[in-house]
Order: C-alpha cells, then sequence, then structure tokens
C-alpha cells in the first residue's frame, strides 16, 4: 500500500447517479467520504472528476459503450481524491430511466477484494495506456 491510497472500509458502498452525459445528481455519503469531496462539490459536476489519469480511455469508452447500448457494466476502476490521493472500487454501472423518462446512470462501487486484483488491473491498464500512445 502507497501513502497516497485511500483503503475502503469492507462495508463501503459508494453510489451516485449521472445523467445521460454523466453528470452527478447524486452521491451518497460514502462516496463524498472517501472521494474527499462535499455532496455540493460533486452535484453538478462530471463523473469525470474522480477519474484517475492512470485509467485507460478504452476502459471507460466499453463502460459508455456497454451502458448506452442498456448493459450493465462491471469492471476495477482506479478513482482520485479530491487531495490527490487514490483508491481502487469495483464499479458497477445500471443504465436508469428518471421519474421523467430521461436517461441516467447508478454506479455502486465497493472494496476490491484483494491487493492481488489491485497489482493485478494496476499492470493491465499500465499496459493498455501504453498501448493507446
Amino acid at each position: 500500500m502507497n501513502q497516497n491510497e485511500i483503503l475502503l472500509k469492507n462495508d463501503s458502498f459508494l453510489i451516485s447517479h449521472t445523467d445521460a452525459k454523466g453528470i452527478i445528481k447524486f452521491a451518497s455519503d460514502d462516496f463524498c467520504k472517501v472521494a474527499e469531496y462535499d455532496v455540493q462539490e460533486l452535484i453538478g459536476k462530471p463523473h469525470s472528476i474522480v477519474r484517475h489519469q492512470d485509467m485507460p480511455k478504452a476502459a471507460f469508452e466499453d463502460l459508455w459503450n456497454t451502458v448506452k447500448k442498456g448493459g450493465i457494466w462491471s469492471g476495477f476502476v482506479k478513482n482520485s481524491s479530491k487531495t490527490g490521493k487514490f483508491y481502487w472500487v469495483y464499479a458497477t454501472v445500471y443504465p436508469y430511466k428518471d421519474q421523467d423518462g430521461s436517461q441516467g446512470y447508478i454506479s455502486c462501487r465497493t472494496k476490491v477484494a484483494s491487493r492481488d486484483e489491485i497489482d493485478k488491473y494496476d499492470a493491465l491498464y499500465k499496459k493498455m495506456r501504453e498501448d493507446e500512445r
């Protein structure tokens, strides 16, 4: 573990709700706490505000392609906090229709199960970023 890494608690459950363009409409207390933002700082901002620079573009292209077609996407994600720390989550993103019928997405994130998984995906994403260059 790195001193800049935030480790989620075993029972952490980070939830956010965005509109079709990825603008945050709701952020749970756990999400705010781990990301080190007040909820008012997140509402109305693009969800990419927590995207870590180590994440390959292809991972998010896959996420968006999947959910825009009505599918559910799951995967390992490295996010960045307001203070520049990072944290790993296992994310599941669901397409969702608001009460007014407009498209939105709900993201539920939990603690990554093991250090081995973090190391595996960190190496994979590094290779993917190198391939993007």
